[in-house]
């Protein structure tokens, strides 16, 4: 009896070996890789602000149409913004349950698009975690990080042509546009907003680009407006949605709101409360960059 169990014991053995040393898609078809099935993974630090999510859903609109037969799923990377869509019953995933999801239901290739504007902090981590992810043994065939939107002087000029596009048609010509950046004071990246700043002052002296945690600042913009001699400003965000910070620190009528600085300092403002993601053209550049990416699956 015992000597009929080796034989049992050894092919249970040699399974065991066989799964975990060689990765399941290999396995697919007697050796063959499975059949591809792509997913874009569309990652966002995320707003909790319902005013502002239909930007959100014009990004998916978008993307839904530029990639019909490709799988489209969102992640936040705001642990505090998905915390508080949870409590009103809107489950938001992190980029790294979306992306276990996506291993778990068997997708081989995957695209993730970040959806920040610069290779900041928020960039950096969510493309180390997902290189992890890619390089799990058993998971996807191959995984894919695309470019946030300022990666290069084209994005910046393309961006900046899109923004001024979409100016106030109220705004007269001695009338100046500050636009609110988040910024990332520890982080390199946080220079992309000084040449970005330089970008608009080319196309046009009287747009300036500030940010809340970074440089430039608004104290930095006040002396340019006044040597300019300007009147009134427009106040615009230069993020995806006009959140919290838009509302708040742009635009609130607390103290230390750029709003009330600037209307401190003699100038009239007027805030224009549109995220940038709600301009197709800024869309678009984040799109070409989640198609160049996709070319690599092909």
């Amino acid at each position: 009896m015992r000597k009929c169990l080796y034989p049992r014991m050894l092919a249970l053995v040699l399974v065991l070996m066989i799964s975990f040393v060689f990765p399941r898609q290999l396995l697919a078809g007697h050796g063959e890789k499975a059949p591809m099935k792509k997913a874009v993974l569309l990652v966002a630090f995320g707003t909790s602000i319902p005013e502002a999510q239909h930007v959100y859903e014009n990004i998916d609109k978008m993307a839904r149409e530029a990639f019909p037969n490709v799988e489209i799923r969102w992640a936040y990377t705001s642990k505090i913004i998905r915390k508080k869509l949870a409590k009103r019953g809107k489950i938001l995933d992190s980029p790294e349950l979306a992306l276990a999801r996506l291993m778990e239901d068997d997708y081989t290739h995957v695209a993730v698009l970040s959806l920040h504007f610069i290779p900041g902090e928020e960039f950096h981590n969510l493309y180390v975690n997902a290189h992890l992810f890619g390089q799990m043994e058993g998971g996807f065939q191959k995984l894919l990080v695309a470019r946030p939107l300022l990666s290069s002087y084209e994005d910046m000029e393309r961006v900046a042509d899109a923004v001024i596009k979409h100016f106030p048609n109220s705004r007269k010509k001695n009338e100046a546009v500050v636009l609110m950046g988040h910024g990332s004071e520890k982080h390199p990246a946080d220079a992309i907003y000084m040449a970005m700043a330089s970008v608009f002052q080319k196309k046009d002296p009287l747009v300036f680009l500030a940010t809340v945690e970074g440089h430039p600042t608004i104290d930095d913009v006040i002396p340019e407006l006044k040597a300019k001699k300007v009147k009134k400003v427009y106040l615009m965000p230069f993020m995806s949605v006009a959140g919290d910070h838009a509302r708040n620190d742009m635009a609130g009528d607390e103290k230390d709101s750029w709003k009330s600085i600037l209307e401190s300092q003699g100038f009239k403002c007027e805030a224009v409360l549109t995220g940038m993601a709600a301009y197709p053209e800024i869309v678009n550049v984040w799109l070409d960059h989640l198609r160049s990416v996709l070319k690599h699956f092909e």
